[in-house]
């Protein structure tokens, strides 16, 4: 499952980074490919609308525990861990 998971949303990262998916590597931080508060509520938005997921509202605030997103890495783990639960 995870397989199918990580390069969609390296590509919904993309996407809203502007850039080129190859671009997009694990360790990447989003600040690193250019993305400032809009874009990560955009990129929020794109994941749950894409997984039928509900990312939690203080996804923005690494010291909540609930979801990282701090790397791209962070980002696709978070996102297999709900697509995880929700099933």
């Amino acid at each position: 499952m995870s397989d199918d998971i990580r390069p969609q949303v390296r590509a919904i990262i993309a996407e809203q980074a502007m850039i080129d998916v190859d671009q997009v590597t694990q360790d990447s931080t989003l600040d690193a490919l250019g993305l400032d508060s809009l874009g990560l509520v955009e990129i929020v938005f794109a994941i749950e609308e894409q997984f039928g997921v509900t990312v939690p509202y203080n996804a923005n605030d690494p010291s909540s525990g609930e979801f990282d997103i701090s790397s791209v890495k962070a980002v696709e783990d978070g996102v297999i861990r709900l697509v995880t639960e929700e099933a």
